[in-house]
């Protein structure tokens, strides 16, 4: 990516906790320089003023971005102390804040509502971008090119699709964490040892999971290939895919309960 403009003119980072520290250490690693970005934390890691980064210090007149990743209950106290126009890009992290929210704090500006998840930490996130109208291509593109320091970036046709992409996917991960509990435990109930059971769940989750994204394939063919009849898998298959009490139903609660404190938080 080119960084020349935020070099220039500057990038604000407003709140460099887990996802926004994972932002920045792409950003760096990316080649944006240290001096251009301008970090508001209260509680900011030791490391980043050695780096040459401004820490709560003065901001830019007019930064090339401003990005916003603090937490959703932080906003009504953050928004009004910042102030950015036309000519700056804001980008927001966080759930539930919808572009109307970000438009009445900023009415001049593009702005572009992102919902990345935490394996963005080791760079391999997912993030959704939507953008109001006075984000154009140039400023989607620009959006999409900072994402992309953590991992893939998919663009939303529409703003209302966002509570359930913060369902499915922004959530999604402290779903998978549970299920790899889940089989750990189940597998100590079978005998094994909480260590090797917690060592074959997770793995097997991992694994699993790289083998769906390198094969880029439906994935009942993947677990039909994995199924013999009449076998172990099918034994399994039989108690998850119940209709009525397997997983199906209940990942449908359990999105749909998201997607709903979602909508909630953007009121």
């Amino acid at each position: 990516m080119d960084f020349s403009d935020l070099n220039a003119r500057g990038l604000v980072l407003v709140g460099c906790g887990r996802m926004g520290g994972a932002l920045l250490d792409g950003w760096l690693k990316n080649g944006l320089a240290a001096r251009a970005v301008h970090v508001l934390d209260p509680n900011p890691r030791a490391e980043l003023s050695d780096l040459g980064i401004s820490v709560n210090g003065e901001l830019p007149q007019a930064p090339a971005v401003l990005v916003i990743a603090v937490k959703p209950q932080m906003m009504a106290d953050v928004l009004p102390r910042l102030s950015v126009g036309a000519g700056t890009l804001v980008v927001s992290v966080a759930a539930g804040v919808t572009l109307g929210a970000y438009e009445a704090a900023f009415p001049a500006a593009p702005i572009v509502r992102a919902m990345p998840n935490t394996p963005a930490a080791i760079g391999q996130g997912i993030t959704a971008i939507i953008g109001n109208a006075r984000a154009a291509e140039a400023e989607m593109a620009m959006a999409e090119a900072l994402l992309s320091a953590v991992g893939r970036v998919v663009r939303l046709e529409g703003e209302e699709q966002m509570d359930a992409v913060t369902a499915l996917s922004g959530s999604g991960p402290a779903y998978v964490f549970h299920m790899i509990e889940a089989m750990a435990a189940a597998g100590e109930a079978e005998g094994l040892s909480p260590a090797l059971a917690l060592d074959l769940a997770r793995a097997t989750v991992a694994g699993a999971g790289a083998l769906a994204v390198h094969e880029d394939e439906d994935p009942a063919k993947l677990r039909e290939a994995v199924t013999s009849p009449g076998g172990t898998t099918a034994a399994g298959l039989r108690e998850l895919m119940d209709p009525e009490s397997g997983l199906p139903p209940l990942m449908r609660r359990t999105i749909a309960a998201a997607a709903a404190r979602g909508r909630e938080l953007g009121k």
